[in-house]
């Protein structure tokens, strides 16, 4: 998938909640031709309400980018209101696990947009069948950095009753690891806060999974590298694979890493692109975006009550 120019006049999308994330998609969406509304309690010209911007608008497209913790109840308005059309829901989907509130969209995705990165398509297409015999997903920030310009302490990352904490704000790597490697199977984790930050959320998760094509892999997400790094390797029986998502590189074995040309904003418009156009390859499903919230539930379970197997006391065998 090649990065998208623009294509979508005749589409009319509906952006609920204007941060960060609310203001890029409505800039590239804007950028690539469509109409483009807003839902929002901030800035002048934004609809109050979901229900409003639905009548009023009449989008073709919904996409959900406010809190976590709002993306439930902001799912049960549009049905409420009897939206119909394509939605696209930030990551993750939920801030805990529940049911989908309606089935009656035409196309429900979770935007997980690394999906659609060229480097990882490549590898996903490289691997094709292969079994992995051990993978490491590994993704680390400075908290404080994240923002410019913004009190790290004041945004919703810093706040679990927000939906906020590394296990749900790069959740991305959970997904990459059930989308490459197949639905985990069972886990182990530990996590928590554990530095000086001034939050209420995790900063550091350590998670050892098994999924269905991997008996091995951990995924390591914390807020606390001063210097940004996405990485993940992967070992075949044929091969083995890094990739560098900060570099945008592919490395297979010794060779010369392959490094894609894109801009930080490819992904998302390759995401758009396939909500609009019906290519769906690499879209993140509503059961994966699911699956995905039970892997967060699953590893904030085991790493409250992990059964740690501790060495032998001095003297012991």
């Amino acid at each position: 998938m090649a990065d998208r120019g623009p294509q979508m006049s005749a589409i009319r999308a509906l952006v609920v909640g204007y941060g960060s994330i609310g203001r890029r998609h409505s800039q590239l969406l804007t950028e690539s031709g469509a109409e483009v509304a807003v839902v929002s309690r901030r800035g002048e010209g934004a609809y109050r309400s979901v229900a409003e911007g639905v009548a009023d608008h009449r989008p073709d497209y919904v996409v959900v980018a406010t809190e976590t913790s709002d993306h439930a109840r902001v799912v049960a308005e549009l049905a409420a209101c009897g939206y119909g059309g394509r939605l696209a829901v930030e990551k993750p989907l939920f801030d805990a696990p529940g049911p989908f509130p309606w089935t009656g969209f035409a196309k429900v995705a979770v935007a997980y947009p690394l999906r659609c990165h060229p480097a990882l398509m490549a590898l996903k297409a490289e691997l094709g069948e292969q079994r992995v015999l051990a993978a490491q997903f590994y993704v680390g920030q400075y908290l404080p950095d994240w923002r410019p310009g913004r009190d790290y302490r004041d945004t919703y990352s810093a706040h679990a009753d927000q939906g906020g904490g590394v296990l749900r704000d790069l959740s991305h790597e959970l997904d990459l690891a059930n989308w490459l490697l197949g639905p985990w199977q069972r886990l182990a984790a530990s996590g928590g806060h554990f530095s000086a930050l001034e939050i209420d959320s995790d900063d550091v998760f350590a998670i050892l999974s098994r999924h269905e094509r991997c008996p091995a892999a951990t995924i390591q997400l914390n807020y606390l590298d001063r210097r940004l790094r996405r990485t993940i390797l992967l070992h075949t029986d044929h091969h083995s694979y890094a990739v560098d998502l900060v570099g945008h590189s592919l490395q297979r074995d010794g060779d010369a890493p392959q490094v894609f040309a894109i801009e930080r904003d490819t992904y998302f418009r390759n995401l758009h692109h396939a909500m609009l156009s019906g290519d769906d390859a690499h879209l993140c499903t509503l059961a994966e975006g699911l699956n995905a919230m039970d892997m967060v539930a699953a590893a904030e379970c085991a790493a409250a009550g992990v059964d740690w197997q501790l060495p032998p006391k001095q003297g012991e065998s």
